[in-house]
């Protein structure tokens, strides 16, 4: 008789028990499909660009390009997203529209630094850009950079006024007599041109630019150090801080794409290869390094 009474009472408590366990499952809510899910499922994804050659553009017929869209699609298509979607966004609206869900990844070549990663999650770099020279064609001279004109005092170096080149070349050790200051790129490479400097400094691409633009210079070695300091920028593409198995894929694809001869094959002719390959980490970038 106790015997079954126990029996019989612990039976009762596992059929409330089960009945309370499926009430609470009942009531629990539906899994939430992720911004990854969703975009395998239907096959496309949107992104937000900011119209900035080369990092990310539409040409006149409308066709979404860049470095950073162009790296994008192939990416995503290894992930399973076959189609991708431009959002064209001003650069400084690019943060807001992807936390405001108007697009689910930055394509635009955005650099990485601490104030956007308190904001953002960011893919590892796919780029990084340092400083070059603009030089006469066959540099004659045989410069290569900052040191170059540090080490002849006979060399002038032309800065625009106001950019960061002419800190570079005082950091360098640089003579304040060597250095010419100019208003604009077309007055430094007219210098140039001209023989009024030997070499003329700004970002790499910047120098890639001019120097396809105009006659007689070239652009030397893109170099990412000056006095023992990175001057190399670094882009990356843009997650929300919510959607990190969509970051962790890309990243995942990204890593093996970079250095590739498909991935350098892509961007070359965007005026990116691999002198612009990035040589920090996110988590450097992300905590000021």
């Amino acid at each position: 008789m106790f015997k079954s009474s126990i029996s019989r009472r612990i039976v009762v408590k596992a059929a409330a028990c089960l009945a309370l366990a499926a009430t609470s499952l009942a009531s629990l809510p539906a899994h939430a499909e992720t911004t990854l899910e969703r975009a395998k499922k239907d096959g496309y994804i949107r992104v937000g660009f900011a119209n900035e050659a080369p990092f990310g553009f539409a040409t006149p017929d409308g066709k979404l390009t860049g470095e950073a869209p162009e790296v994008a699609k192939a990416v995503l298509a290894k992930m399973g997203i076959p189609q991708v979607d431009g959002v064209l966004t001003e650069f400084g609206s690019l943060i807001p529209g992807l936390k405001a869900g108007r697009f689910d990844i930055i394509a635009a070549g955005m650099f990485i630094n601490p104030k956007r990663c308190a904001e953002i999650n960011f893919s590892e770099p796919s780029y990084g850009i340092g400083q070059a020279m603009l030089v006469a064609k066959g540099n004659p001279k045989g410069v290569k950079d900052y040191s170059s004109i540090k080490d002849n005092p006979d060399l002038k170096l032309a800065v625009m006024a106001g950019a960061v080149e002419g800190g570079y070349a005082k950091d360098a050790g640089v003579g304040a007599g060597q250095i010419v200051a100019l208003p604009d790129q077309s007055s430094l490479v007219a210098a140039v041109q001209s023989g009024r400097a030997d070499a003329a400094a700004l970002t790499a691409l910047s120098i890639a630019d001019m120097a396809k633009k105009a006659d007689g210079v070239e652009s030397t070695k893109p170099f990412g150090e000056v006095a023992g300091k990175s001057v190399k920028g670094h882009g990356g593409f843009g997650f929300r801080k919510e959607d990190t198995d969509l970051q962790e894929a890309f990243n995942a694809e990204l890593k093996k794409f970079l250095g590739s001869p498909e991935h350098l094959a892509l961007v070359e002719p965007l005026g990116f290869g691999k002198d612009y390959l990035p040589n920090k980490t996110t988590a450097d970038l992300c905590a000021g390094k």
